[in-house]
């Protein structure tokens, strides 16, 4: 299994990196601010701050967590690919449930069209990109334990 503290780890690096994208890349792709906090916040009560928070909190733990502990077993390849792919997952979802629940629309059709789709799913799959590296993958690890078990250095 991936090491918890690790997958952690990739979540603060990978959610440092998507929240850097959409406030400071976004707005140049897209000419117009995707300001994350600022939607999440109307969906739990109008607050910048809180939006924030809920931000950070998902990317740096539940996501984390939930790869760890349920997806990253059936996804193949490499640790950076199975992020990526785990990035785009967490993508079509907020693209297709969230956006839409904060008044975004449907692939964000009320906050950008297209430019802030394209932004979004770069965004993601950069997150992806870097926690999978820093996470890493079960096999990794299984066959380091595995080796150091039997004696066996690599």
């Amino acid at each position: 299994m991936i090491r918890i503290s690790k997958a952690i780890l990739g979540g603060i690096v990978g959610t440092a990196l998507l929240t850097s994208m959409m406030y400071y890349v976004a707005p140049a792709m897209t000419g117009r601010t995707m300001d994350i906090a600022g939607m999440l916040g109307s969906m739990v009560g109008g607050s910048w701050a809180l939006g924030m928070f809920v931000h950070m909190v998902n990317g740096i733990l539940v996501f984390p967590l939930i790869y760890t502990f349920i997806v990253s077993q059936w996804l193949p390849g490499p640790s950076w690919l199975r992020g990526m792919v785990w990035g785009g997952m967490l993508w079509i979802i907020a693209q297709t449930v969230v956006m839409p629940l904060m008044g975004a629309g449907f692939f964000s059709a009320h906050a950008g069209g297209m430019r802030s789709v394209i932004s979004s799913l770069l965004g993601h799959l950069v997150y992806g990109l870097a926690f999978g590296a820093i996470a890493g993958t079960p096999e990794t690890q299984w066959s380091a334990q595995r080796s150091s078990d039997s004696g066996v250095r690599a």
